[in-house]
């Protein structure tokens, strides 16, 4: 009686524990890769990313069914991809490609739409056919999804905002940028979310400085034609 007792509860809270070593699993990754991502010098990294890349992977392992699992292992080859042989990023890019998708059939909403950010990223970032599988079409359609899923996200509204001035479109990556800004930093991802506030803010003095040039290029425009009508 006693046993199967025992073997009931084992049953119950299998699930949930389970998931609480998942999310302290993922919160200590997430930490890690922050830490080396913005804090590291490059010798830091070449160290320090295989060791997470290790350490994403055994959680993939772990946790089959966890897309979050999957997020970050692609994360963390994406961010580890600059560093290696030019013979290697493609096929690592694509792989990381592979799992994102992955993640998104297990669940699409995963780390608040993470999986559709990080592909819409890769999408506008990565060369188009026939050396990969850029394409900005398939970037703004995944980074909307991004915003559907997280409306509030500091890195949802930045990399749209970022999507939006390469394709020159000022006006609407403004909008972005100064909404990244101003909506709240996540405290789980703290040092992420305010590194991306800071690089928005960074970015609207920078367009608030061309404008500023535009405006006043136009007044000299004007008074260089006015002298000459005077004249």
């Amino acid at each position: 009686m006693i046993r199967a007792t025992v073997v009931v509860f084992l049953i119950l809270f299998a699930g949930p524990l389970a998931a609480s070593e998942l999310n302290n699993s993922l919160v200590s990754l997430e930490n890690e890769w922050a830490a080396t991502y913005y804090q590291a010098s490059e010798a830091q990294q070449r160290q320090a990313y295989p060791q997470l890349l290790n350490k994403a992977a055994d959680l993939v392992k772990r946790y089959p069914q966890a897309a979050e699992a999957k997020i970050w292992l692609a994360t963390i080859m994406v961010s580890n991809a600059p560093l290696e042989s030019s013979l290697t990023v493609l096929t690592t890019l694509d792989n990381a490609k592979a799992l994102l998708e992955e993640s998104i059939k297990q669940n699409p909403s995963a780390l608040n739409g993470a999986a559709y950010l990080t592909l819409g990223t890769l999408y506008y970032r990565v060369p188009g056919w026939p050396v990969s599988f850029g394409d900005v079409a398939v970037a703004e359609q995944m980074l909307k999804t991004s915003l559907q899923i997280n409306p509030q996200g500091v890195d949802a509204n930045y990399f749209y905002g970022d999507y939006l001035l390469r394709q020159e479109r000022v006006g609407e990556a403004e909008v972005y940028f100064r909404k990244a800004v101003q909506v709240s930093a996540r405290k789980q991802q703290l040092v992420n979310d305010q590194h991306l506030q800071q690089d928005a803010t960074a970015v609207l003095a920078n367009i608030h400085q061309k404008k500023l040039a535009a405006n006043d290029d136009s007044f000299h425009s004007l008074f260089a034609v006015a002298t000459q009508v005077s004249d």
